[in-house]
């Protein structure tokens, strides 16, 4: 009688797992087979070189990793493609000297969103997030790439929240 209670949970997440009406990332039924996630160019004014790879790596890694959907390079069900249109660095806090002590990295991304066979669901919009260091800290090796992880992982899951999981 006490594992009735355990094989009844198993049974239904089972249930809503299989049935392709819901599954634990959120996506629902998806009515496409194949991604493809094109280059997105960096046309922002400060350029910091090969954060455009690493964003269109980490879009395809975290709809890979959430769906089951195939990566493709041509032809995919859902296509998404953009540019970073903002890289900017402002400070935020001043000390009693007027001097800055935190720093923030702001980056926009805008994206547009095609799913061939649901035009509905198509859109063009800017995700943006940010990161605040310390401004005695240069932006370069290991604080930048902490900045970076911080920014991407928000934009890329706020991408895949507006397009997949409509949240």
């Amino acid at each position: 009688m006490k594992y009735l209670k355990h094989i009844i949970v198993l049974l239904i997440a089972y249930t809503l797992n299989s049935c392709s009406v819901y599954n634990f990332t959120g996506t629902g039924k998806i009515d496409a087979k194949t991604f493809q996630v094109n280059y997105f160019q960096n046309n922002a004014e400060l350029v910091e070189p090969g954060i455009e790879r690493t964003f269109t790596l980490r879009l395809q890694d975290l709809i890979q990793n959430q769906t089951n959907l195939t990566l493709t390079n041509s032809n995919g069900d859902l296509l998404y493609e953009g540019e970073i249109v903002n890289y900017s660095i402002t400070p935020m806090t001043a000390t009693s000297d007027i001097r800055a002590s935190q720093n923030r990295l702001t980056i926009t991304v805008n994206v547009r969103f095609t799913n061939k066979n649901k035009e509905s669901d198509n859109f063009e919009k800017r995700f943006s997030f940010f990161d605040d260091y310390p401004a005695n800290t240069q932006l370069t090796g290991a604080q930048l790439t902490k900045s970076l992880d911080i920014i991407f992982e928000r934009i890329t899951q706020d991408v895949f929240n507006e397009s997949l999981a409509k949240w």
